[in-house]
This record gives C-alpha cells, sequence and structure tokens, in this order.
C-alpha cells in the first residue's frame, strides 16, 4: 500500500525589516519614560523578547534594566490585574 504524502512547502512572506526604534531616535532606555516602556511589555507584564519587540540586543538589555526600575518605584505593576 503507498501512502501519498504531502509535500510540506515552507511558507514564503516578505518580512518586514525590524529596526531599533532606540537607535533610530538616538536615545537609550529610561525608567522614568513609563510611555515608552508600556510598548515593551505584555498585557499580563511580561518583558517582550527582541524578535518581537525589535530592538537590538544592547538595548533590550538596558530596556530589560529600565523596566525592572519602573516596577521597583511603582511606576510600572509587576503584574496587570484582570
Amino acid at each position: 500500500m503507498a501512502r501519498f504524502q504531502k509535500k510540506r512547502r515552507r511558507r514564503t512572506f516578505d518580512r518586514r525589516p525590524k529596526f531599533c526604534s532606540f537607535c533610530k531616535q538616538g536615545e537609550d532606555p529610561d525608567y522614568k519614560n513609563v510611555l515608552v516602556l508600556r510598548r515593551s511589555i505584555t498585557d499580563r507584564g511580561k518583558i517582550l523578547p527582541r524578535t518581537r519587540s525589535g530592538v537590538c540586543a544592547k538595548h533590550q538589555r538596558q530596556l530589560k534594566t529600565a523596566i525592572k526600575r519602573a516596577r521597583i518605584l511603582a511606576l510600572l505593576p509587576f503584574i496587570r490585574h484582570q
């Protein structure tokens, strides 16, 4: 009995080139700038990874530190209550 196997094709789609918004603006993440930091956390309060946020490795490390400092100073929540 010969089984027909489906050929699996890789999905080809155009990826948008990601750019670091901090490098583009020429600034570093700051714990006092809460509006910028809110874009880098999920609705549950988790820090977005580099692949989703689109920032470079250097600024991702600085972003992580800035979010943690803002949480300690109660500028950002640790978790969001629903």
